[in-house]
C-alpha cells in the first residue's frame, strides 16, 4: 500500500498493464449458464455441440418444380400427367408411380420413386398434365438427408462466439438451449460534484457526465456485461456507500476522477485505506492511476478527465478484458505518419488520437485528428485509432512508422 504517488517511482504503461492483467486474469474462470439459443448471440460457447439429427432431415427438393423419374425425362420435350402437389410441410408419404410427374415446392418431401426434380422454368403446365423442355439427372435439385451434416457430427465448437450464422445453424438441429460462460460484470462509478447527466441544464462550474455513459459502452463493445453506471460526488461516505454495492454486483468495478493529489479527491481518500495503491504512470494522458482489490473485487482508478479515461481503459484495461471475454486482440497496424509530431513529452508514453487513411480496403497511413490534451474529448469522436509514441521519443517526421491500436 501507498499514500502517496511520491512513495514509488513512475510506473512504465507496460508495467502497470501487466500488473492489471495479472490481477484480471482469473475472471477468464467464468460459470457456465444455459441460455435459449434465441438469446445467446454474442455469448460465448462454453461445449462443443454436436447435431442431434440429420440436416436436412429428409429427403426434399431443392427447386420448385416437378418430382420425376430421371428415366421418364430422359428424352425432352416430354408430356407427363400430374398427381396432385406437395407443399412444404406436408408429409409425402403416396409414392410416385412411373411415367408421372407431382408438382413439389421448394423443402417438399420428394414422394418414393422420384429421383430428381425439373425446375417449374423448365415446365408448360396443363390442368392434368405437364410438358417437360429439359430433363434431369437422378439427384439433381434433391437435398439428401444428412448431405448438409450427420447426427452425431460437431456443428459449432466450444469457445466459439456465436454470430448470427452460429445461430442458425444451431436452431436448425433444434437444440433450443446452449451452454455458455457467463460474462464478467462490471460496474462503473463516476465521481465529481461538477458533473450531471446529460439532458440537465448546466449550472456555472458543472459539465455533463460523460465518462459513465463512455466506460460502459467500452466495457459492452469488449464483451464486458455492465451491472451498473452511477455517480457519485464528492463525500466519501456516499462513495465507500456505492463501492460497496458495486462490489456485490461485480467481478470488476472501474471508478474515474479522484485519483489526483488536489483536494477533494473522493477515490484516493476511500480506497488508501483499503489498501489501494495509486501513482502516476509514465503515459499521457492517463497518468494517474490506482488499484485496490475491495471485498475481493478489483477496482481500477482512472482519470476524470474523459480523454484519459478513455485512453486509460484502451492501452490498460481492454486487452486483458478481451481474452477473458473470449475475445481475439484488437487490430493493430504499423503505418507512416501523415505530417508531424512536433513535440512529445519525453519520459512518457503518449498516445495522440488518429485516424486510418486507406487506400482502397486496406489502411496505407494515420493522421493526427487531436491535440494531446485530455479534454478534448469532442475532438476525439473523429479518430478510431490512438497512435502510441514511444517514451523516449520527442518528435517525427513525417513519413515515420507508427505503432496504431484501432478504437
Amino acid at each position: 500500500m501507498i499514500s502517496r504517488p511520491a512513495s514509488r517511482p513512475v510506473r512504465s504503461a507496460d508495467d502497470y498493464r501487466d500488473t492489471i492483467e495479472q490481477l484480471l486474469r482469473p475472471l477468464a474462470a467464468r460459470p457456465v449458464e444455459y441460455v435459449q439459443v434465441a438469446a445467446a448471440l454474442g455469448r460465448q460457447l462454453a461445449e462443443d455441440q454436436h447435431a442431434p439429427i440429420d440436416l436436412p432431415v429428409f429427403r426434399n427438393s431443392a427447386m420448385d418444380g416437378y418430382a420425376v423419374r430421371s428415366r421418364d425425362v430422359a428424352v425432352t420435350p416430354v408430356t407427363l400427367p400430374t398427381t396432385g402437389v406437395v407443399a412444404a410441410g406436408d408429409p409425402g408419404r403416396e409414392a410416385l408411380a412411373p411415367g408421372t410427374a407431382r408438382k413439389v415446392m421448394t423443402g417438399a418431401p420428394l414422394p418414393a420413386g422420384a429421383d430428381c426434380v425439373i425446375p417449374v422454368e423448365d415446365t408448360t403446365a396443363g390442368s392434368d398434365s405437364v410438358q417437360i423442355t429439359r430433363g434431369r439427372s437422378a439427384g439433381e435439385f434433391v437435398r439428401e438427408p444428412g448431405s448438409d451434416i450427420r447426427a452425431g457430427a460437431g456443428l459449432v465448437s466450444a469457445a466459439t462466439m456465436l454470430a448470427p450464422r452460429h445461430i442458425a445453424a444451431l436452431a436448425a438441429a433444434g437444440l433450443a438451449r446452449v451452454p455458455v460462460f457467463t460474462p464478467v460484470r462490471a460496474v462503473v462509478i463516476s465521481t465529481g460534484s461538477e458533473l450531471v447527466a446529460a439532458g440537465t441544464a448546466l449550472r456555472p462550474g458543472q459539465i455533463y457526465n460523460s465518462n459513465g455513459i463512455a466506460l460502459a459502452a467500452a466495457l459492452t463493445a469488449n464483451g464486458v456485461a455492465v451491472a451498473g453506471v452511477v455517480h457519485c460526488g464528492d463525500e466519501p461516505a456516499d462513495f465507500r456507500k456505492m463501492l460497496h454495492a458495486a462490489t456485490a454486483a461485480a467481478d470488476l468495478v472501474i471508478t474515474t476522477g479522484g485519483v489526483s493529489m488536489g483536494d477533494f479527491e473522493v477515490v484516493r481518500e476511500v480506497l488508501i485505506p483499503l489498501g489501494g495503491e495509486f501513482g502516476s504512470v509514465a503515459m499521457q494522458p492517463g497518468g494517474p492511476q490506482g488499484l485496490t482489490v475491495v471485498d475481493g473485487v478489483p477496482v481500477l482508478s482512472f482519470p476524470g478527465n474523459p480523454v484519459s479515461a478513455v485512453v486509460s481503459f484502451e492501452v490498460l484495461a481492454r486487452p486483458i478484458l478481451r481474452h477473458v471475454s473470449g475475445l481475439g486482440p484488437a487490430i493493430e497496424y504499423e503505418l507512416p505518419l501523415l505530417g508531424a509530431v512536433r513535440r512529445s513529452p519525453e519520459g512518457r508514453r503518449q498516445f495522440l488520437r488518429g485516424r486510418l487513411v486507406w487506400n482502397g480496403s486496406r489502411p496505407h497511413a494515420v493522421e493526427v485528428v487531436s491535440g494531446p490534451g485530455s479534454h478534448l474529448v469532442a475532438s476525439m469522436a473523429a479518430a478510431d485509432v490512438l497512435i502510441d509514441i514511444p517514451a523516449a521519443v520527442t518528435e517525427l517526421p513525417p513519413g515515420a512508422t507508427v505503432r496504431v491500436w484501432t478504437l
